[in-house]
């Protein structure tokens, strides 16, 4: 692979950047804990939905100390709605160690910076580079398009085993003195300019250095394989409400999708048996009324959509415990899908 512009390359990226960068939260620190907040909320999110959840995340947890011995339920209430859970709990588990192993203070080197619970590649880079001004890759689909444009490679991108060409490509690239501003002028351009479908070549900043736009074929690239087909479950969700105006939800378990959320009771439709009376036997209740319609719609996670019919019925409690006023269920991390409900109830 030929860098013959490389010096040219990175002044060009990382003045751009420095000229045209977004005005982000994140962009005001060099604090490692608080990059990594940062990197861990914007996988798979929009900046502008994180914006707000960032800012709230660091008032209510401004330091690992903090965050590291928190309630779960209150680490999960203040990430509610922002989806893929498993990312704060990792979080937590990562930040932990590094208040018991390193003192608080987020590695500076990428052997021990991966070692800790949910770090990646990626965001170990993201946070030597971005913190710690180190000259390490971070490589994310902004970077591998940006990538694989100016330097036309056609390789699969779905594919684990390219990830290391480009994490190969940004080591060979990347400006030893401006490794900050080079790595996330790269984001910033995936972001902006170099976006997945009709790219603007005319307002790239490094479009001269660009083997794609020299050979026209930048929106073929990147090469990317089909995803996993999409499974889709039906479900019907109750709103069970007894005589006091409190309704009954349930904890998910401690592993797996949306782990230790709160919920209502969720009947999966895949059998001719009743799902009310499912509902009754499996959580114990009377029905007291008929089912009453009350939204319906699919929730789409990466591998899989929810196709919700939720339905509000009256029940005879058998069980107190299992049924909470409004004002509790309020207090309780609750699933995007749930909250939807749950806000057409109120």
């Amino acid at each position: 692979m030929n860098y013959e512009y490389k010096e040219e390359f990175r002044k060009e990226l990382v003045d751009w950047f420095n000229r045209e960068k977004r005005d982000l939260p994140w962009r005001q620190t060099t604090d490692p804990y608080k990059i990594w907040v940062s990197e861990v909320m914007l996988q798979q999110t929009r900046v502008d939905t994180v914006i707000p959840y960032y800012k709230r995340f660091l008032e209510k947890f401004p330091t690992p100390e903090v965050f590291a011995y928190a309630p779960q339920e209150d680490i999960l209430k203040t990430w509610e709605g922002l989806g893929y859970y498993s990312r704060v709990r990792n979080l937590q588990a990562g930040v932990r160690e590094v208040v018991e192993t390193y003192g608080g203070v987020v590695p500076d080197n990428r052997v021990d910076i991966s070692k800790l619970k949910g770090v990646g590649p990626y965001t170990a880079g993201a946070v030597l580079s971005i913190a710690y001004g180190k000259p390490e890759h971070a490589v994310d689909g902004n970077v591998m398009r940006v990538l694989s444009r100016v330097l036309h490679i056609y390789d699969d991108i779905a594919l684990p085993k390219t990830k290391k060409v480009f994490e190969q490509a940004v080591m060979e690239l990347i400006d030893p003195n401006q490794a900050s501003s080079f790595n996330q002028g790269l984001m910033e351009l995936g972001a902006l300019i170099c976006t997945p479908t009709s790219p603007k070549c005319l307002l790239c900043p490094v479009r001269e250095y660009c083997r794609a736009f020299e050979a026209g074929d930048a929106a073929e690239l990147p090469v990317k394989s089909k995803k996993i087909k999409m499974k889709n479950l039906l479900y019907k969700v109750y709103i069970a409400r007894d005589k006091e105006g409190r309704y009954l939800l349930e904890k998910r378990g401690d592993n797996g999708l949306l782990a230790n959320m709160w919920q209502f009771p969720m009947i999966e439709i895949k059998n001719e048996e009743s799902p009310l009376e499912q509902l009754a036997e499996r959580y114990d209740v009377e029905i007291n009324s008929e089912a009453t319609a009350v939204i319906s719609f699919k929730h789409v996670f990466s591998h899989l959509t929810w196709h919700i019919e939720a339905e509000a019925v009256e029940v005879d409690v058998k069980n107190a415990e299992k049924f909470f006023s409004p004002a509790q269920i309020e207090d309780l991390p609750m699933p995007v899908p749930m909250l939807k409900i749950w806000r057409e109830i109120k």
